[in-house]
């Protein structure tokens, strides 16, 4: 809780430093903080950068929290909230600059953007002071500036993936700045990977859970050398990393005594992120049950709300016409299978998962017995595995209460959507004590594992063409799961893609890896064996632009082509009472919110190409 607290004082002090009065610089009472007497030391400088910890956490955390933003913007899964206009369907309408970018009911694109230079700002601030603070010695000094690094490569890495060129900020600004000038991304990853460089080299492996370690500045380095096509460092570091984190094979929580329950339920526990004998945990955000409740609402997870189903919606009704479930179960009733708030958690359906996730991945030849997929009983739940609650049915001594849910013929579209999909149980629940309605409670979250470092190093031996070395890193993570091995005439982009969705649900930003792809095949010009062998072009990536610049067009970069061939709602025209979902090459990238465009009264930041006011771009400046 201390930690927390010091973590309010500098989010404090660093947005008074951002303020636009220069009234904020003139010298105060010493009774107030002053970053200049506060960050002199290694202890001051870490204080700041839990305020990047902090922003980190809120991208898994809260409602509509924004990592859904990126998962919806994928193969994966796609906006399940039916009961309104505004939410991202429709991408020609609603995915624009002047739009409603940052909110509940609409989306968090916006937040990418705010949020990821303000975590920029806290690490500069860090970076900036560091010549002028006293430690201990250089190796202290070095692993304080590393893991600032880190943070701001962190920032970079999704912003060059999710907005493109974008401005470089490498130092702090004390005073309103209104002259930003927007950078060629290629020249911000190469800084990025020189400074990643120093972080993996100075970064402690042991540290706090929450904070960066020497592996989790290896795995963004990695992601970085790969969207550089520098495939070998990237193997390298990935073996270095999963030489001292190996994955977890064998049951390690108190979860092994509990029926229904796998290996794969002891990694997504509480219990398993707690633990320190977790050696594949590399990268956490934390919130600590039963901690900090009182520090804000968005401490709880709430994953269960999002991701669930939404079976309190009042729709999901007996075959005979009555109300089937509730949240409040009968007070006499004894099995804990009919309280479905606090067995599956109380959804709202949100983040809809596409057919592919659901069914199309799990084969029933290769993936029969991984216990991630849905064809284990114990780690998915379908509706059939419902049963209805209500206490009226019980009161009424109904036949169907305590019935599995069936599957209404004349289900309506809304609710198909929102209300009647599988779910993969063991990632997404969280209990949530402390609360009537279980939505997800306080946890630690993975932010990266030795997992992914596996299926990043079989992606890079595939840019190399070893589809035999890719094979056997697909094949640690696989075996672990209990899924058959495949060979190296098994790999291609789509099977690795197949495998992270597997692995990685509700943890990688699924959006920023198809875009890493998309740019690398074009980068590379190697044709995508899973598109007829077409060749991606770096020009006109995110096709021509000016009018009518919603293209849907084939070919004209891989991540329009991946999400269009795999989700059943974009490329059959699905659609309710409020949009149809649609999306469209140029949706590649996010457009620029357009108040930092227009605020921006001195400088030129550009906007995307395909989105309004894209005409006014100037050619991007290079990072020296």
């Amino acid at each position: 809780m201390k930690r927390y607290f010091y973590i309010n004082i500098v989010l404090i002090s660093l947005i008074m430093l951002a303020a636009c009065s220069k009234d904020w610089l003139k010298p105060d009472q010493l009774s107030k903080y002053d970053p200049n007497t506060a960050l002199v030391n290694a202890q001051g400088m870490y204080f700041a950068l839990a305020a990047c910890e902090r922003n980190m956490r809120h991208e898994y955390f809260g409602d509509a929290a924004p990592i859904l933003t990126e998962i919806i913007q994928s193969d994966v899964a796609v906006e399940g909230t039916t009961d309104k206009a505004g939410p991202q369907m429709n991408m020609d309408a609603s995915l624009l600059p002047d739009a409603q970018l940052n909110h509940n009911d609409y989306t968090k694109v916006g937040w990418y953007w705010y949020e990821g230079y303000k975590g920029i700002k806290y690490a500069n601030t860090v970076i900036s002071r560091i010549d002028t603070a006293v430690f201990k010695g250089e190796a202290e000094k070095n692993a304080v500036l590393g893991a600032a690094y880190f943070h701001r490569a962190y920032r970079y890495f999704k912003l060059t993936h999710q907005f493109g060129d974008v401005p470089f900020l490498d130092k702090e600004y004390s005073e309103p700045k209104y002259d930003f000038y927007t950078y060629d991304r290629w020249s911000i990853l190469e800084r990025m990977k020189k400074d990643l460089e120093f972080a993996y080299q100075w970064v402690p492996e042991k540290v706090d859970r929450g904070r960066a370690s020497r592996a989790a500045c290896g795995v963004l380095l990695m992601k970085v050398c790969m969207a550089l096509t520098d495939f070998d460092r990237a193997i390298q570091v990935g073996k270095e990393i999963v030489a001292i984190h190996p994955l977890m094979k064998n049951r390690f929580t108190s979860n092994a005594t509990k029926p229904n329950t796998n290996l794969m339920f002891d990694l997504h526990s509480v219990e398993a992120k707690l633990s320190t004998s977790n050696t594949e945990g590399l990268m956490y955000v934390v919130a600590y049950p039963e901690t900090e409740l009182a520090e804000s609402p968005n401490a709880r997870i709430r994953s269960m709300r999002n991701a669930v189903p939404f079976w309190n919606s009042g729709n999901i009704k007996t075959p005979d016409g009555r109300a089937g479930t509730s949240v409040i179960i009968d007070p006499a009733e004894s099995d804990p299978a009919m309280d479905l708030n606090k067995t599956y958690g109380r959804g709202i359906g949100r983040l809809r998962p596409t057919w592919y996730f659901t069914n199309e991945i799990w084969r029933a030849d290769k993936e029969a017995s991984d216990t991630r997929g849905i064809l284990n009983k114990d780690s998915w739940r379908r509706m059939e595995d419902l049963k209805y609650n209500h206490p009226d049915l019980k009161k009424n001594n109904n036949a169907w209460y305590g019935k599995n849910f069936v599957k209404p013929a004349a289900m309506s579209v809304e609710d198909t959507i929102r209300l009647w999909f599988s779910w993969p149980h063991y990632k997404v629940f969280v209990p949530d004590p402390t609360q009537a309605q279980w939505e997800g409670g306080e946890t630690p979250w993975y932010i990266y594992r030795s997992a992914e470092v596996f299926l990043m190093i079989a992606e890079c031996y595939y840019w190399k063409d070893d589809l035999a070395q890719a094979a056997i890193n697909l094949n640690e993570v696989r075996a672990r799961a209990g899924a058959l091995p495949l060979t190296a005439s098994d790999v291609n982009i789509g099977e690795i893609l197949d495998e992270r969705a597997r692995e990685l649900y509700y943890e990688e930003n699924r959006h920023i890896e198809l875009v890493r792809i998309a740019y690398t095949y074009a980068k590379t010009k190697k044709p995508c064996e899973i598109f007829g062998g077409r060749v991606y072009q770096l020009e006109n990536i995110s096709g021509p632009g000016g009018t009518n610049s919603n293209i849907k067009q084939a070919g004209v970069n891989f991540w329009y082509d991946r999400v269009v061939s795999r989700s059943n709602f974009y490329n059959k025209g699905v659609r309710h009472r409020w949009a149809e979902y649609k999306v469209s090459v140029h949706h590649l990238l996010w457009p620029v919110p357009a108040n930092a465009i227009n605020t921006n009264l001195k400088g030129v930041i550009n906007q995307n190409i395909g989105y309004p006011g894209a005409e006014k771009n100037v050619a991007p400046l290079k990072v020296e």
